[in-house]
């Protein structure tokens, strides 16, 4: 599976049965090059003019099953800071 693949699931929240967005980018330990979380990207609201939410940060191990679709993980995803030259 690619980068590209999971990018297209919606992830969920096991939980709550919340869509917290796609997967737009990986984190991985330099060291092992082990794959350590999902960053998905703040939502726009309204179009990007009125800024965007927090990024979220997915411990990979919180990603308990990977569907056709879906995506499921069973965590509260943490917010991350924004990437300078990110319009707020």
């Amino acid at each position: 599976m690619t980068l590209h693949d999971l990018s297209e699931k919606d992830v969920i929240q096991i939980k709550t049965g919340e869509n917290l967005g796609r997967i737009d980018d990986v984190i991985f330990d330099e060291g092992t090059a082990r794959l350590q979380s999902v960053v998905l990207r703040g939502r726009s609201r309204l179009f990007g003019l009125m800024g965007y939410d927090e990024d979220l940060i997915i411990p990979w191990e919180a990603l308990k099953n990977i569907g056709t679709d879906v995506i499921m993980v069973d965590a509260e995803p943490l917010p991350v800071q924004r990437r300078a030259g990110r319009r707020q």
